[in-house]
């Protein structure tokens, strides 16, 4: 590998880790309506599902489609002027959404990863379909075998797909994106391990008729 291709890596990775961590969710409220999502929703979440319930369906759409296009963008880029052969493609596939979870720019209040990893997923899509995977995960969880909270519903997915994804990846010796699968669950599991954590505690600080 000759300098500049390296000089490409590191810069993919860089900037997908830099675009995960705007939290254009918590910002376009917040700029455009004066409206904290993080503070008016129940589970202080950046999403952009508390978007669509604080600020209407417009604004839903439009920090949704950010979201996913901050995971789409640098894995896009990547494919296509890169390939998905080498290790680092498994960090292209890690930064966004660990941006986006860790979130340095705001105080390292980051996201749940859900939309910036399906955003990942498109755009691996034409180059290798185990996003699929993650979507019929989340619509077996969410019709037929239903697991409710949502919190649970996503910790369930995204453990199993981390699982499920490595084995069939590198049994086809695809290891870059199965590493890159297998970093993009542990991070989405431990940040809504993170949430239930906190909710927990939160009911159990709470009164006796909440904690029962």
């Amino acid at each position: 590998m000759n300098h500049s291709t390296l000089l490409l890596w590191v810069l993919t990775i860089a900037g997908g880790f830099f675009l995960g961590s705007v939290m254009f969710c918590r910002i376009l409220p917040q700029y455009y309506l004066n409206i904290d999502i993080c503070a008016c929703s129940d589970d202080h979440n950046p999403g952009a599902s508390n978007v669509f319930i604080h600020c209407g369906p417009g604004w839903g759409m439009l920090c949704l489609f950010l979201d996913l296009f901050k995971g789409f963008l640098p894995v896009a880029l990547a494919c296509r002027y890169l390939g998905t052969e080498s290790l680092l493609f498994s960090l292209v596939l890690a930064a966004p959404v660990l941006g986006h979870a860790i979130a340095p720019f705001h105080h390292f209040q980051g996201g749940k990863c859900i939309a910036t990893a399906f955003g990942e997923m498109l755009a691996l899509f034409p180059y290798n379909q185990i996003g699929i995977l993650l979507a019929a995960l989340y619509i077996l969880f969410s019709t037929i075998v239903k697991i409710k909270p949502n919190r649970l519903r996503s910790s369930a997915t995204f453990a199993l797909f981390g699982l499920i994804s490595s084995v069939i990846l590198l049994s086809k010796g695809q290891t870059a994106i199965a590493l890159g699968c297998i970093f993009i669950s542990i991070t989405a599991l431990v940040k809504h391990s993170a949430y239930f954590l906190n909710k927990t505690q939160d009911a159990y600080g709470g009164s006796s008729d909440a904690a029962e």
